[in-house]
């Protein structure tokens, strides 16, 4: 997928795409493989309702980003995204630009008061 971006975003973010037999696209965003074991279920049993993207952001990252824009894709397209990044900036960013384009998000155990993101509880 190209995000408009300089190749070396590209470096930044690895991206990767199963396709299942669904017509739903669940776009997931990862950090440091933290969403591995929650991916492989998806995989697992509901492979079939879901076409999967995931994006992982694998290299470490200061405390404070001031800008998210190298890390997140300027175009997301996706039925549900799901997020399992550890950084409360890209979290942030990720869930605005999610409500800006009516695209609902799941961020299990994230205080995000963004319109159209779920937090259930861990």
């Amino acid at each position: 997928m190209n995000h408009g971006k300089s190749p070396a975003c590209c470096l930044k973010a690895t991206e990767k795409r199963v396709d299942g037999a669904g017509t739903e696209k669940l776009l997931i965003f990862q950090q440091n493989h933290s969403g591995e074991r929650k991916i492989e279920g998806i995989k697992r049993y509901a492979k079939e309702l879901f076409t999967l993207e995931m994006i992982s952001i694998d290299e470490p990252l200061p405390k404070i980003l001031d800008s998210t824009e190298e890390y997140l894709p300027r175009d997301i397209r996706a039925d549900l995204v799901v997020d399992f990044l550890k950084h409360p900036d890209l979290s942030h960013d990720l869930a605005v630009a999610c409500s800006h384009r009516k695209i609902p998000v799941i961020a299990s155990g994230k205080k995000l008061r963004v319109k159209g993101v779920l937090t259930p509880p861990t």
